[in-house]
């Protein structure tokens, strides 16, 4: 068994380790360009840059319903605002043409599941797994937007998430915060 988990272990990572180009052609869902530390593609960049708006939107006007302390509720609001903002820009970005990226209509999988499982817990439970999502999406998305700020191919797109990134900062402090 630690053989084979070697194998697969080596079979993904030397190549992207070894060719930059194999690396960016990985899905950012994998994981490994953010490990070694490669800019998403372009398309990557876009695709979980929304997929991260919309599921901060949508669990956010959950936590607005369930959330029992204001707190929380206050945070909600604050990121369904912020990132319903960055949603229209990246979308005027992409329908002007100025970045050659299809938005996507939908969650993923992965988003679709934490929200399905959000919505059905209450109360606390409820809410410190709203905390976790959280503070777990904006470290995910402050790694992202780093990456691509600093590597990617569409200028536009770089100095929109140069831009962009101390906001998601401030989300992911905010976010470690509402547990203390």
């Amino acid at each position: 068994m630690r053989t084979t988990a070697a194998a697969i272990c080596f079979a993904l990572f030397v190549p992207a380790l070894t060719l930059p180009a194999v690396a960016e052609s990985l899905t950012e869902k994998t994981g490994v360009n953010s490990l070694i530390g490669v800019s998403p593609s372009t398309q990557d960049f876009v695709t979980e840059a929304a997929v991260s708006d919309m599921f901060e939107i949508q669990s956010s006007r959950l936590a607005l319903q369930k959330a029992g302390d204001q707190g929380t509720k206050d945070f909600a609001q604050t990121m369904i605002a912020d990132h319903g903002k960055t949603s229209a820009e990246l979308e005027a970005l992409v329908a002007s043409g100025a970045t050659k990226a299809n938005l996507p209509t939908a969650l993923d999988s992965p988003h679709q599941s934490m929200l399905d499982k959000l919505k059905s817990l209450n109360g606390g439970d409820f809410t410190k797994q709203y905390h976790d999502d959280q503070a777990q999406g904006h470290e995910d998305a402050v790694d992202l937007f780093k990456r691509y700020a600093k590597g990617g191919k569409d200028q536009k797109l770089k100095d929109w998430a140069r831009k962009t990134l101390p906001t998601l900062q401030h989300h992911l402090q905010m976010a470690q915060a509402l547990d203390k």
